[in-house]
């Protein structure tokens, strides 16, 4: 049992966390979900330890469930019906250094290329895994040049590519081109080519957009990654991988302990994410997910516009969610948990409401107007 200092400072966490929680519009965390009806399955010692599409020895798990979720992004980013494999990740780190793993085993001797605007856990992966790599400049949206990704390329003739295309990038949500990617490393003479998309926040939503963006398995992509708690929302980090099912099989080993194959980066994985990603999915479906992705996508205009009338220099790719604009004070970056690198940003998640908005932007209005020089 624990003592009455313990539970007051149990209640004062909470109460700060919720104060927080409601309080943040610079990182891509939906709050609008409601799982209240699967707390029953915290009682269990859940662990989808194996491969989720081969039976274990161990049976308190959830991979009928999260077989389920891999097919419905396989199906959403247009692999091949008989030729696709996932699992429920942590997020999208994990995501991205088992996409990377891949394109190692694929190609031992490939360079990986990047761009200056990819997710810091890219970098954190090709040291990990030991791989060549160059950094490639990018635009001032956030898209990856293809001229320079030809460029460096080009320095390293006759080695295989090892690409992660940006489906929406950290600070601004600029999308690479997969066909522009394989188009330029074509021009730089490089046939053998692994391209992982780092959908993390955009992957629900990216189908929904007009023009689609180039990013999937249709498109020549071998691996796509999102995190399933930016968009569709939950309590936890976790996301989802999808690729090609002859890129896993390269890796995959038996192990007798378990009585099934070891393909995924973690050994013991979480139960309890799959059951709520599958419980997301199947209540919104396809049109709650492009419902959800219109109504942010309003929203989104609707601050760029508001902010472009009190003068602030705010900006959005197509489509995207994300808002930029100048760095903001250090005060009104610390209560709406801003991020900030050469630009500042918010990003409008699935419930964002119009007041949290205002209420930014009035800060944001305010304290300009308030301090000389700015």
């Amino acid at each position: 049992m624990l003592s009455t200092q313990d539970e007051a400072r149990l209640d004062a966490l909470y109460d700060s966390m919720k104060r927080a929680n409601d309080n943040f519009l610079g990182y891509p965390f939906a709050k609008n979900f409601d799982y209240s009806a699967l707390w029953r399955f915290m009682d269990l010692t859940g662990n989808n330890l194996g491969d989720p599409f081969d039976e274990g020895i161990y049976r308190v798990d959830s991979r009928e469930f999260e077989r389920e979720v891999v097919e419905f992004f396989a199906t959403h980013f247009r692999a091949p019906v008989d030729d696709y494999w996932g699992y429920v990740t942590t997020g999208g780190t994990e995501g991205n250094t088992f996409g990377l793993y891949l394109g190692r085993e694929l190609y031992p001797n490939g360079v990986a290329y990047f761009s200056r605007d990819t997710h810091y856990s890219v970098s954190k992966g090709v040291r990990l895994l030991k791989l060549p790599y160059a950094i490639v400049r990018s635009d001032a949206h956030g898209q990856i040049d293809y001229e320079d990704l030809k460029h460096q390329a080009s320095a390293h003739p006759g080695q295989p590519a090892i690409v992660v295309a940006n489906i929406g990038t950290t600070m601004k949500e600029g999308r690479d081109d997969v066909g522009k990617i394989k188009a330029a490393l074509a021009e730089a003479g490089v046939r053998d080519v692994y391209v992982h998309s780092d959908a993390a926040l955009c992957g629900p939503y990216a189908p929904f957009i007009e023009p689609r963006p180039v990013f999937d398995f249709a498109d020549g992509a071998d691996s796509v990654t999102i995190s399933g708690h930016k968009f569709i929302g939950a309590p936890m980090p976790c996301g989802v991988v999808v690729t090609r099912k002859y890129h896993v099989q390269r890796i995959t080993r038996a192990i007798d302990y378990i009585g099934s194959l070891d393909s995924t980066l973690g050994g013991s994985r979480s139960a309890f994410a799959p059951i709520l990603l599958w419980y997301a999915l199947r209540t919104l479906g396809l049109d709650g997910l492009r419902s959800s992705f219109e109504q942010c996508e309003a929203l989104a205009a609707y601050a760029v516009a508001t902010l472009t009338e009190r003068g602030v220099d705010a900006w959005r790719n197509a489509a995207a969610l994300t808002v930029v604009f100048p760095p903001v004070r250090d005060e009104v970056r610390a209560k709406w948990q801003l991020a900030s690198q050469d630009v500042s940003h918010l990003i409008v998640t699935p419930g964002t409401t119009k007041e949290q908005v205002d209420a930014l932007i009035s800060a944001m209005t305010l304290t300009t107007e308030l301090v000389p020089g700015c």
